[in-house]
């Protein structure tokens, strides 16, 4: 293809109207070698478009996300191509625009995950190369191109490793950074009268910052050590500096001076908590200088970044007890309450714009845990880190001016329900203690404040009035039940409860989000015993309404974007179906037209990867309770929707969709394949869905379900031979190797071994490839679960001769090799109660019923029997079947084109032997019954094998005689 109809195309993978077609004609032009320098070349040319260039950026981080290298590190693209590129992608990247530059860095970071620093040793170097005294244009590309390396060292764990990079770095990089450092104040003192020379080095100081916080995020290094009187000099200078030419335009965007400033804070934050010994001598200035900035700064939103990390770092001096004193008077502590936390505590004329103009912005700002850069939860971690230390003197002082405010509120509530908005938030600030957990809300609370009083004295009200309220006021009426809910009694509750049902219903976006937030919160909520706060029988009865409703606001605005902004309706529409489980059968009609009709709608257009993650755990939760009882309804409801998904490539549900055909088909009570699903057997199976790593892991459990199900169909329709090649490309695969155990153990156990005998021996050949040439131990456990589960299966026609026989006809001899040096040392890792249980059954079986073991490997009967005893000696314990579904924390998953287990339909652990529940018992009553059918042979072999172990004798003994 030539480059310009490659930038055509890719600009065109933009555009919805074009971007399927466009994405389809991508994906088959990157399967040619160059594909990747062909990009590189319409992002380094001026003829094309910024939005081609952009276009063709974006797509080589992606395409060197998924093709730099395989699961083992070894590059997926020629040699010849991979030299090429990190030739020419720095060089680039400096000379580029900002916004691309950005895309190539994140491409640069995938690739030095890989290669950094063993395979890409010169980076460094031509790094420091480019760097130039004054030149701000190529030196900002090339601090970029650092920073995309050297954040990877942000989120990492100590390592000799990652120390070794480090210092790799520091040695080449750390001189020439601090005289970079140096000769940009020097040039910002000599233009301090241009504003675009201002702007440009100020861009440099900002990277500059980024990078000393890099550089030092790990542990301190010794070139900063030695000059932290000139560094923090340096740091000082530039946290109190101003200069009119850089004051931001306009009050919204942040300019050159709140990010270095900004960012001079996240260092001093790093500083404070991590290097208190040789930062500790200049902090005091730091924090003067904090407090003059605070308290001179205006509420303007471009200053709202700079004064959340100013605070962030006050909290940050406040855990150190030696500077935490300071604050320790009742003056001192005054002034700071009223001049620093109140100002950003206080609603301000953007935060209610942002009410009402971007009301979901407000929301996701203002839930806890969810808003760390606004200046109200800064101000509110400061006072608790406050309180923390000086608990009743911030209380006593707090609790002064809370009442205050709502003085002001009584006097004149419609002039002044600002003042009670700010009382209600401080009281909630000071009322907890530790973090508000997502599962319980506030744990702890201050003892010296009574959350129930205040609640019925002043915020009751707001929540059962049904006019003259403002909405803010309703709204965190709502969010005190939310932040306290766990500290609310079950009676209080039942009360509660039917309050914010009816919230609901506000005409208010935010009142009735907030709603439905505690709403889904509360009926997640359990008390000590574990026992639902809000029971069931107390929900079910409103459900109908319940849920239309909740998919009314959803549905207010069709638009595929507007429709799946709002994830907290959808995921109060998941808690609803979780908590009132088959109560949702009489309204399944109602319940699976919304589904399919909102399926429809954003399969047009993935906007929102939470709101759809939670439409498909509550379609999840519906299938499960609902499809039982009426299975046919939902696959004729649910399967021409799915197909749709299937056939448009919508990749983002795609592992989605797979999960739920499985559940629709595991529910289905009738034990055969319906037409449906004989028709999908096949399309399943192609080679394009399998490339998809999202896809892998539902596939298998659908593959898995369809064979449980439908063997002898899918044996007729000559399909075990493409699912058996499946398992191979699985198994040779790290990432993918116990999705082919999965897959294998599905086959054996689904189809008669007439069936897969053809094929065992070549399955055999390659496990013990893998286990020869790349084993690992996640392999190696599964590999001897997988024998263990071939070896218990006497009843099935399978057992431990069946293997033995199967495994010399690899190589003779084999088998007494792999038993001794990886089955048995092995079995005693195994860690899941399951697995431990089918190692169990499979050494007693071996005992008891092989031939080979009673008859030829008698040496290897006693070895058998030690391991056992030694698995016995902590026998597994399986807990019995929970019911309930696990409370995934979104916050805590990464989405995208992937694979995202859904909680509501998660398949439980298939535990082939339920019968046994007390596995010494059982092989106590297996011994004994075989011992006694052979005429007391056990107990000879037992005494014959066993005479070099009299203990192991001893024990055995204990068990045949029980």
């Amino acid at each position: 293809m030539e480059l310009h109809t490659l930038a055509t195309t890719l600009e065109a993978s933009l555009d919805p109207t074009q971007n399927k077609q466009a994405e389809t004609v991508l994906l088959q032009e990157q399967k040619k070698p160059g594909f990747s320098l062909l990009l590189l070349r319409i992002v380094a040319s001026d003829i094309y478009g910024s939005t081609a260039r952009l276009a063709s950026a974006l797509y080589f981080k992606n395409f060197i996300r998924r093709n730099w290298t395989d699961e083992n590190g070894n590059y997926r693209l020629p040699q010849q191509e991979v030299v090429s590129i990190k030739q020419e992608l720095i060089g680039l990247m400096i000379n580029v625009p900002a916004n691309i530059q950005y895309q190539l860095g994140d491409a640069v970071g995938v690739i030095a995950d890989s290669d950094f620093w063993r395979r890409w040793d010169t980076l460094v170097d031509d790094l420091v190369s480019r760097l130039t005294p004054d030149n701000a244009r190529i030196n900002n590309g090339v601090l970029q191109v650092a920073h995309s390396i050297f954040k990877r060292w942000r989120p990492l764990y100590r390592s000799d490793e990652l120390f070794t990079e480090v210092n790799h770095v520091l040695g080449k990089f750390g001189d020439p950074f601090v005289q970079l450092l140096g000769n940009t104040d020097q040039i910002i003192e000599r233009n301090r009268d241009d504003r675009s020379a201002l702007s440009q080095y100020f861009s440099t100081m900002n990277l500059l910052m980024k990078l000393l916080y890099d550089l030092s995020v790990q542990d301190l290094p010794p070139i900063f050590e030695d000059n932290m009187q000139s560094l923090t000099s340096l740091l000082h200078k530039y946290l109190i500096y101003d200069n009119p030419l850089l004051h931001a335009d306009g009050d919204s965007e942040s300019g050159p001076l709140e990010f270095v400033k900004s960012g001079i804070f996240e260092v001093l934050v790093l500083y404070a908590q991590k290097y208190e010994d040789a930062f500790g001598p200049f902090v005091e200035q730091f924090v003067g200088s904090s407090w003059n900035l605070l308290t001179t700064t205006g509420l303007e939103p471009k200053n709202d970044i700079l004064v959340s990390k100013a605070l962030q770092f006050l909290t940050s001096v406040t855990r150190l007890s030696q500077h935490a004193q300071a604050f320790n008077n009742e003056n001192t502590m005054s002034q700071v309450i009223e001049r620093v936390v109140l100002p950003n505590l206080s609603l301000r004329d953007s935060d209610m714009e942002m009410f009402e103009d971007e009301p979901i912005e407000f929301i996701r700002r203002d839930l806890e845990g969810s808003d760390s850069d606004t200046r109200r939860r800064a101000a509110t971690d400061f006072l608790q880190q406050l309180l923390a230390q000086f608990q009743k003197l911030v209380t006593d002082i707090v609790l002064r001016y809370i009442n205050h405010y709502l003085s002001e509120y009584s006097r004149n509530p419609s002039a002044d329900w600002k003042s009670k908005d700010t009382a209600v938030y401080l009281f909630s600030s000071i009322a907890a203690k530790g973090a508000v957990t997502t599962s319980q809300g506030v744990k702890s609370v201050n003892e010296l404040v009574n959350i129930i009083d205040f609640f019925q004295a002043n915020v009751a009200a707001d929540l059962v009035s049904d006019s003259d309220v403002e909405p803010i006021l309703k709204v965190d009426a709502i969010k005190y039940l939310y932040i306290f809910r766990s500290q609310i009694t079950r009676e209080q509750w039942r009360d509660a409860f039917h309050l914010v049902v009816k919230h609901l219903g506000s005409p208010e976006y935010v009142v009735y989000t907030y709603a439905a937030i505690a709403l889904e919160r509360v009926l997640a909520l359990t008390d000590r015993s574990k026992q639902s706060v809000i029971e069931p029988a107390d929900v079910t009865p409103l459900s109908a309404q319940l849920l239309e409703h909740l998919f009314q606001l959803i549905e207010r605005d069709p638009q595929p974007p507007k429709l799946q902004e709002n994830e907290f309706l959808m995921r109060c529409v998941m808690r609803v179906l979780i908590v009132i489980r088959d109560g949702v059968v009489p309204i399944t009609d109602i319940v699976l037209a919304k589904f399919t009709k909102i399926t429809q709608i954003i399969s047009s257009n993935p906007a929102n990867p939470r709101f759809y993650y939670y439409h498909f755990e509550a379609l999840g939760a519906f299938i499960r309770f609902a499809a039982p009882l009426q299975p046919e309804k939902l696959e004729n409801g649910l399967y021409p929707v799915f197909l749709s998904i299937l056939e448009n490539d919508v990749q983002e549900f795609i592992p989605y969709v797979f999960q739920l055909f499985a559940a629709l088909l595991e529910a289905n009570p009738s034990g055969s394949l319906t037409p449906y699903y004989t028709s999908l057997a096949q399309p399943i199976l192609s080679p394009q869905l399998w490339s998809s790593r999202g896809n892998i892991p539902a596939l298998v459990r659908l593959v898995s379900s369809l064979l449980t199900r439908g063997a002898s169909q899918i044996a007729e329709n000559k399909q075990l031979e493409p699912i058996l090649g499946i398992f191979q490309s699985l198994i040779t695969n790290k990432v993918n190797e116990i999705y082919g155990f999965e897959l294998l153990e599905s086959i054996m156990a689904n189809f008669a071994p007439s069936i897969t005998e053809p094929y065992f021996v070549t399955i055999l050949q390659l496990l013990f490839t893998r286990l020869q040439n790349s084993k690992t131990e996640a392999f190696s456990s599964r590999f001897v679960r997988f024998y263990h589960f071939i070896s218990s299966r006497i009843d099935s026609g399978l057992g431990a001769d069946w293997f033995i026989n199967h495994a010399n006809q690899v190589q003779e001899g084999l088998y007494v090799q792999m038993y001794l040096t990886i089955i048995l040392p092995d079995t005693q890792k195994l860690a899941r109660p399951l697995d431990r249980k089918i190692a169990v059954i499979s050494l007693c079986k071996t005992l008891t019923d092989s031939v080979a073991f009673a008859e030829k490997y008698k040496k290897g009967w006693g070895y058998t029997c030690e391991t056992l005893l030694k698995l016995l000696e902590n026998p597994p314990t399986i807990a019995s079947a929970d019911d309930t579904i696990a409370d995934q924390d979104v916050d805590d998953m990464s989405f995208g084109v992937g694979f995202t287990q859904l909680q509501t339909i998660k398949r439980p652990a298939r535990d082939f032997w339920p019968g046994v529940t007390d596995v010494k018992s059982w092989v106590g009553q297996e011994l004994q019954s075989t011992n006694a059918k052979q005429g007391g042979k056990m107990k000879s072999f037992a005494e014959e094998r066993l005479a070099q172990s009299p203990q192991a004798l001893q024990v055995l003994s204990t068990y045949m005689s029980r």
